[in-house]
């Protein structure tokens, strides 16, 4: 018997009676990490890393009945053993392991094998299945080492600063947001969104130290801003506030400004392709270094990348998700800061 299924709610273990990263409420979910694609408000009870619970609870509720398990740790369920290793994705990101009467499954949610130097680093795990993303699963994502795309970043930045421009990164809250000012911190003074500033506060308070920030409020200028950095989530990218700074230009930060067209459709100044997804080299890294005798590919370019790992000898399956085929960082970026925006009084720091 497969230890999991794939439903209408989402993987399914039957023999533990729970589900990983759920899209429906259901009565036991396990939470690979924050992002709002994989957990969602509803469920009954919820199981998730240590670092993934204060997190969740600030964007979902205070009130959520959460369990949490540190990376190696486990719990038994129903006679089924859970475990959560790195996924090197965000802070707090884990993969799944279920052990079950000798079968071993790991569901990945989603994954970098680069390590970051803020979030715990991939770990692969040895299994017999494997539920693997596809986000940038084709050969053309390719990624630079990041210290290659963070000189760029600050090379942009400084040129804006001479010529007197307010330089003006679009990352997702959470994750892309925490890794900028992990790697931008310095000279200039770097200011944030208050969507990210909450955040900040609430990773720094589980233990994980952040540079210094500013939170973006009415008394901030637009001469200091200029003279600095500012972070703003997606859902700011067309804001009239962003417009009214002093000669604002924007830089995307995301894995799809490898694509020069996707960059224009943007209509960003500059794009940066930073991403928290591994590339199609480390999606094919990761998989094989798991000894998965099944792959199941889900979230992103699904059937060429199954279609691939076949040709290559690793047998594979393509996982239709919630968000189907097209779904994107930015795409569940929007969403995330939709649902941020019931707990926020207001989107727009300044009017």
């Amino acid at each position: 018997m497969a230890l999991i299924t794939f439903t209408k709610r989402g993987i399914y273990c039957k023999q533990g009676d729970f589900y990983v990263d759920p899209w429906w409420p259901v009565d036991y979910a396990v939470t690979t990490h924050g992002h709002a694609d994989h957990v969602r408000f509803g469920n009954k009870h919820y199981l998730c890393h240590t670092l993934t619970s204060p997190i969740i609870k600030r964007r979902i509720s205070p009130d959520l009945d959460v369990q949490t398990l540190g990376y190696g740790e486990s719990l038994v369920r129903n006679g089924v053993n859970i475990s959560f290793f790195p996924a090197g994705h965000i802070i707090g990101s884990a993969q799944v392991r279920l052990e079950y009467k000798g079968e071993i499954c790991v569901i990945s949610g989603d994954y970098k094998i680069e390590d970051d130097g803020i979030s715990t680093p991939f770990e692969p795990v040895r299994c017999h299945s494997f539920v693997s993303e596809s986000t940038f699963g084709l050969p053309i994502y390719k990624w630079q080492k990041q210290q290659a795309v963070f000189d760029g970043i600050k090379s942009w930045i400084n040129n804006n600063i001479e010529y007197q421009k307010t330089s003006i990164l679009i990352a997702y809250s959470l994750g892309k947001a925490q890794r900028l000012i992990k790697n931008l911190a310095g000279d200039v003074p770097i200011y944030v969104h208050s969507s990210i500033a909450n955040l900040n506060e609430v990773i720094i308070e589980a233990g994980v130290p952040l540079p210094e920030t500013t939170r973006i409020t009415q008394e901030i200028t637009k001469d200091q801003l200029q003279k600095g950095i500012v972070i703003v989530p997606p859902a700011m990218r067309d804001s009239k506030w962003m417009k009214s700074l002093n000669h604002p230009v924007t830089g995307i930060c995301s894995g799809w400004m490898q694509v020069r067209s996707h960059r224009r459709w943007q209509s960003a100044d500059a794009g940066f392709a930073l991403s928290d997804h591994a590339d199609f080299t480390g999606l094919m890294e990761a998989i094989k270094a798991t000894e998965a005798e099944k792959v199941y590919v889900t979230h992103g370019f699904t059937s060429a990348f199954s279609r691939y790992l076949n040709e290559n000898g690793i047998s594979s399956d393509v996982v239709t998700t919630h968000f189907g085929q097209e779904d994107d960082e930015e795409n569940k970026a929007d969403l995330a800061e939709t649902v941020e925006k019931k707990t926020e009084a207001k989107t727009e720091v300044v009017k």
